[in-house]
């Protein structure tokens, strides 16, 4: 029961990775995506009913359209326009962390490294340590809420939040 996420998530990323629903797709995906969920799923899916619900994949989904269209955008104008005005201010921040789950602090992780101007050095139970841009307050609660805090909004209503 456990290999059914991992075998699902790799099907759908093997379509559309490919472009295409052939059947010839479609047979080697299902392969594929077999082997991976038999190979993985025990490694990777603490809870197979929670894995399965299809209210946490409709939050991801909306969260993941989020991410690439409004917040990418602001992220790179915001790197764009300190790379021609020249104000940038780097430097490793500690940021403190609100999250329990593994899933959404790795979702966190992902989601701070793939934006501009930011990249997650290193993450535990409850602080995560930035590279960050744009070092603008010294206060850990305001650099929660600038460089994190959506994230970290989001990552708990997919992975701790209601749903389940």
């Amino acid at each position: 029961m456990r290999s059914v996420p991992v075998m699902i998530l790799a099907f759908i990323i093997y379509i559309i990775v490919t472009g295409s629903i052939t059947a010839y797709d479609v047979i080697t995906g299902a392969v594929t995506a077999l082997a991976a969920g038999l190979l993985f799923g025990r490694h990777l899916v603490s809870n197979p009913r929670k894995a399965l619900n299809p209210v946490r994949w409709g939050r991801f989904a909306l969260y993941f359209l989020k991410y690439i269209t409004v917040i990418e955008a602001k992220a790179h104008a915001d790197v764009i326009r300190r790379i021609i005005s020249g104000d940038v201010r780097p430097g490793i921040v500690k940021v403190p962390l609100d999250l329990r789950d593994e899933y959404a602090r790795f979702l966190v992780a992902a989601s701070i490294t793939n934006t501009p101007g930011t990249v997650t050095v290193h993450m535990d139970d409850r602080y995560a340590y930035v590279n960050w841009i744009n070092v603008s307050t010294s206060d850990p609660e305001k650099r929660r809420k600038e460089i994190l805090e959506e994230f970290e909004e989001n990552a708990k209503k997919i992975f701790e939040g209601g749903g389940a």
